[in-house]
Order: structure tokens, then sequence, then C-alpha cells
């Protein structure tokens, strides 16, 4: 039964104009132009944070690196696993570029598997290094991207990699499912015919790191619809999907796949659905007044919650108009760089990127928390504007994230200048953990690529994370502890 927003005005009437609605889920907050936690600073409560219960935040300031590929704090060491132009498939060509989501699974023998995707849009030809079209894996012989699957032993002694599809285009993100598999979106919308492309793309295909014959002849998830996608993750108690958008002109949706009565989720169903299978839906936000949030911009207040309904897509294959451009503005609720999912504390992380001219309100990037039993979206990080991002230390621009086993989040930063992986906590702090050092720019004019694939291994020892540009995957070890408290 949808919450109405009657229901919504009614509840919150009783517990502080709806941000009580939040409850302890998973309590994060930065605020607005947070910076990363000065070299030697302080605990709240005094310097041991004995009134307050916190300790010394984050691993210290960030070391340069001799090589000059990753600075890190004193005591950590990273190892480069996979590196375009360098590394090798097991079929002889190079580990494909453009590294981008990424999630572990647990192996035999203490073996670690990864699956990583390449966000390679448009022809082949365009490419140097796209994913090779292994024979039985392609979908569209025509795209350049896809996904690989990595093993690296306890030690990282031996790494093997192959391929676990080709033949898509533009594989950003994805989610890892509870059954074991991943699932790898296409952020795209083009169709046959268009750059050069074959098949229609925009879709969701489902990567099996285990079983190499599962993934043969790929097809798309159909019943997820075909739009840009970005992310996915799974309900594990209810089954439903929730999926990002990552477009404009208008700004993207946040979509739930309600699957039909009786569907059974495991290995390979989600591909035998069919392709009207089930409910997408788009969301549709209202504050604690009732009032209809046309966008997640609007939010100036980590603490902001708002109530959530969902509507139905009219046509999710989106044959000549576009999804999002399906609905009326003030049917749904919109945002701009729609990223990073994460599920974890009962619900869905979501990250808005950052917003800009397609945005009511400029930000550098929010993380919002869903929680699908009070079906309630509340707003858990805020950075404001960057107004100086060559300078390290502010964060702009979270995208791929992911809860860390040792408290709050761990986010890839996505913006503007400096790069950074930085950690988020639930008392309002944020701290650094790394920072891209390998310039690909000029010295005139040095240029710094993004951070993806942000993820521990199923050990919480490693965390594993990519430079998107060439194309580098990298495990980050030291002495994790840990940070904040979860309530």
């Amino acid at each position: 039964m949808p919450l109405t927003r009657r229901d919504f005005v009614q509840r919150s009437a009783y517990t502080g104009a709806g941000v009580a609605l939040a409850g302890s889920v998973g309590v994060l907050a930065s605020a607005p132009g947070a910076l990363a936690a000065e070299p030697g600073a302080e605990p709240l409560g005094g310097p041991d944070g004995e009134h307050s219960g916190h300790h010394r935040l984050g691993y210290g300031p960030l070391l340069p690196d001799p090589k000059g590929l990753l600075a890190l704090p004193a005591g950590f060491s990273y190892r480069v696993i996979t590196r375009t132009g360098v590394t090798k498939l097991e079929s002889g060509e190079s580990t494909p570029s453009n590294h981008d989501g990424t999630a572990t699974f647990e192996g035999p023998r203490g073996v670690t598997l990864l699956v990583n995707n390449h966000e390679l849009k448009g022809p082949r030809a365009d490419w140097p290094h796209p994913v090779p079209l292994t024979e039985g894996l392609v979908y569209d012989p025509a795209a350049s991207g896809g996904c690989t699957v990595v093993e690296v032993s306890q030690h990282g002694g031996h790494v093997a990699e192959w391929v676990g599809i080709a033949g898509t285009a533009t594989n950003c993100a994805g989610g890892r499912t509870p059954w074991g598999t991943w699932l790898t979106c296409e952020e795209t919308e083009d169709q046959a015919g268009r750059n050069g492309m074959t098949k229609d793309h925009g879709y969701v295909f489902e990567v099996d790191p285990y079983d190499r014959r599962a993934n043969r002849a790929p097809q798309p998830i159909k019943a997820l619809g075909r739009y840009a996608h970005e992310a996915v993750v799974v309900d594990p108690k209810r089954g439903h999907l929730y999926l990002t958008e990552d477009a404009d002109k208008p700004n993207g949706l946040l979509y739930r796949w309600v699957p039909p009565h009786g569907f059974k989720h495991g290995r390979g169903e989600l591909k035998k659905a069919a392709a009207d299978a089930g409910v997408l839906q788009a969301f549709k936000c209202f504050d604690s007044g009732g009032r209809f949030v046309d966008d997640l911009s609007r939010a100036t207040r980590t603490g902001t919650v708002y109530g959530v309904d969902w509507v139905e897509v009219p046509d999710r294959d989106a044959r000549s108009v576009s999804v999002r451009k399906q609905f009326k503005d003030t049917e749904v609720t919109r945002a701009r760089k729609l990223e990073g999912l994460w599920w974890g504390d009962g619900g869905a992380y979501v990250v808005a990127s950052f917003a800009r001219g397609e945005s009511p309100v400029a930000h550098d990037g929010q993380v919002w928390f869903y929680d699908p039993k009070r079906r309630t979206l509340t707003l858990k990080v805020l950075l404001g504007v960057n107004k100086d991002p060559e300078r390290d230390g502010a964060f702009d621009g979270p995208d791929n994230i992911t809860v860390s086993p040792y408290g709050g989040l761990i986010i890839a930063e996505d913006g503007e200048g400096v790069q950074h992986l930085f950690g988020a906590v639930d008392d309002g702090r944020t701290y650094p953990i790394a920072r891209n050092e390998l310039n690909i720019g000029t010295e005139q004019k040095p240029t710094f690529s993004e951070f993806t694939g942000v993820v521990f291994s199923p050990d919480g020892d490693t965390l594993f994370a990519n430079i998107q540009d060439p194309g580098i995957m990298l495990a980050i070890t030291g002495p994790w502890k840990r940070q904040g408290h979860r309530r």
C-alpha cells in the first residue's frame, strides 16, 4: 500500500515534522562544505574523546607516493592488481580500460573474485583496449564495453583475469546480488543504428563470477527498463530492486522494480523474466507538510526527511520516448547525477553526485538513505559547492560508495581537481583514505582521474578501488580500525 501524503503528514505530526521518522538507521551526516579531518585533529569531547564516546577519526595525513600513484596514511600500502596496457587476460589480450563499478565475492581457499565493469562507450574502434569479444559472451559485437572477472589469491601473489561479458556499452556501476552474482548497468540509451550499435542498449545484465558457462549467450534484463542505468541494489527481504539513473535534460530518477507475484530470485532468474514482468516505478517525494518535492537538490540540511510514493513507468523499454521524459515534472522527483547505490542497515544508500544548472539548488554531493519499511528518504551527507577543487582537503562529487565493516561509508570521489577516497561517519565528520597522484594531464595543467569501484574484500582486510583512467585496480591494506560509532 503506498504511503500517501496525508499518511506522511499525520505521522510527521507525531514525530516532530518528520525528522524523527528516520529512527536510528545508519545515521551519517556531513556538514555542507565538509572538509577532510585536519591532520592531528582532536575528536569531539576533548583530546581523549571520553565525554562523547568518540575516538580519533581517520588514519592521519596522506603521505606522498614516491611512485606517483597513490597517497596513503602511514602504515598503509597498496598493490596494483590490474593495469590497462600492462596486465593480460588469460586469453592474452590487455586488461580493458576505464575501470568502473566493482564487487567482491568469496572464492575457494581464500581467493577473492572481483567483477569489474569497463565503462567504454561507442564503437570498438574508438578504444585501444576494449573488452575482447570472447566467443559465446558477446551481446553486441559493435559495442566496446563489458565486465572482466579478476581472481586474486589471499596474499596477492596470483592474479588471473578473464571476460565475464562483452559487447555491452558504457558499463558504469551495478550491484552485487544476495545470490552471489553481479548486475552490470549500461549508462546509455543508444539504440540499434546509433553510434554504430547493432542492438539496443541501456539495459542491465547479470554476470556470474563463479560459473563461466552461466554467462554464455548474454541477454538483457528488459523488465528493469532501458535508460541510462547507473547502479542497482536488491532488497533481500522484499525482493525489490532499486536503480539509479545518471541523466539530465531533464534530471534522472530513482526507480524501483517490484517482481511479479510468486517470482523467486536466484542465479539467472532475472534474465528469464518477461520484458513486462513485475512493475517498474519512479519515485515521488513530498515533505512533512505534504508538499511535492520536484528535485532532491531542494534539501539543504542533513536530516531532511521526505516521504516516498512510487509511480508506474508507462513504457519501460522507451521505444520512442526516454523513460524519464515520460513523466510530467509534477509527477516525479528528479535529481542530477544519481549514481552510487549500496544496500546496508536495512535500506539503500543513494548518491546524488552534484547539482548544477539542471537543478534548482547547487551542491557538490548528497548521500540519501531510503528506508523501505518507513518509506522515507533521509539526507545523510551533504557537500557544499567546492569553490577551490584544486586544493587538497575538500571533497566533492561522491560517486561509488560502500558501507564499511569498520563503520560509516567509504566514498569514491568523482569531482573536479584532486580526487580522493574518503570516509564519512555518523557524527558529521569526514576523513581522507587515499589520493590519486597519477597526473594524466600536463605539468602546467594537471588532471587526475576519478576513483571508482570502491569495495572491501569479503574478510574486510583489503579495500579494492579503481583509478578509471587509464584503468588501474588497486588493493589497499593497512591498520583498519573502527571509525565513529553505529547507533
